[in-house]
């Protein structure tokens, strides 16, 4: 077993893997090389794999999270081996590893997150779950139709809009977001990498409503071929209660499918009631669910 810095070229294989662990993610092979060939601008991140006899088996990434005001926090993201390679300490070593890789950056408590069935390997790790994420999935040949916007709503493609105006509402959208740390401190940069310039971003798809030239709500697309993620969707806090949240992600799914995309995931935090009902009403199943586990470092 061999523990290394991923590169680039690892980009199909660890997609491969990844939908072999997590079937209802969606992040295409050419999205994954442009993060591993040019990671996020804030210092810190690492993208680690496991090799055995030269095959990928496992895959981590590891970060300060530079997104909350929350000090010294930092996050181990999508920690995973191959069904047939576990129970052979591959798992410990890539936690081991992401772990060294955090707390020289100043990182003294951290994040991770773990399916059901792999809590005991948390908990023998110090890490206590703290909070669940439903995984839903939606086949969008049964959509509901799209209703027509309210008087003054207007629904725009956001690829016609200055992306500074979707930052901004994600901003103001995401601080009250339900979690284990506030989403209170995304630089434009960073939101910039991460969303506005992702290779699987469809920016004709997801969709924005527009108040009096204001973004009052979007829902954002990421796509991989015939399958899509719905990266966020979300109303500014002023306007909410009007349905313009649930309006932009039922456009969105329309547009989607129009262009080719059969099944849509999402997740969702379990206390985020608003939105699991608003997925509940367009037709959104249960799919997975995993669990956020916290420890300190020491």
């Amino acid at each position: 077993m061999r523990i290394r810095v991923a590169q680039p070229d690892d980009a199909p294989t660890v997609v491969a893997l990844r939908a072999t662990v997590y079937p209802y993610l969606v992040r295409g092979v050419e999205s994954t090389r442009k993060m591993i060939a040019e990671p996020p601008p804030t210092p810190g991140w690492t993208a680690l794999v496991a090799e055995v006899d030269g095959q990928v088996v496992g895959w981590v990434t590891a970060e300060r999270d530079n997104s909350t005001s929350t000090a010294n926090f930092g996050n181990i993201n999508l920690l995973h081996v191959h069904p047939g390679h576990r129970r052979r300490g591959i798992g410990t070593a890539l936690l081991a590893a992401a772990t060294g890789h955090l707390v020289p950056l100043g990182v003294r408590r951290v994040r991770a997150w773990a399916q059901p069935e792999a809590l005991p390997f948390a908990r023998r790790h110090g890490f206590e779950p703290s909070r669940e994420m439903r995984y839903s999935a939606l086949d969008l040949d049964s959509l509901p139709a799209l209703p027509d916007p309210p008087p003054g709503v207007r629904l725009r493609p956001i690829a016609e809009l200055d992306p500074h105006l979707i930052y901004a509402a994600d901003v103001a959208a995401a601080v009250d977001e339900p979690g284990d740390v506030p989403v209170d401190a995304m630089s434009y940069q960073s939101w910039q990498y991460d969303v506005w310039d992702n290779v699987g971003l469809d920016k004709i798809a997801s969709t924005a409503a527009e108040v009096d030239g204001e973004v009052a709500a979007f829902s954002l697309v990421k796509r991989d071929g015939d399958r899509m993620w719905s990266d966020f969707t979300a109303s500014v806090p002023v306007y909410r209660g009007r349905g313009l949240a649930r309006l932009a992600k039922t456009a969105a799914l329309h547009l989607a499918a129009a262009a080719g995309v059969r099944v849509a995931y999402t997740s969702n935090d379990e206390a985020n009631a608003p939105m699991l009902a608003i997925n509940a009403r367009l037709g959104y199943r249960p799919v997975a669910a995993q669990w956020s586990c916290l420890a300190d470092l020491t």
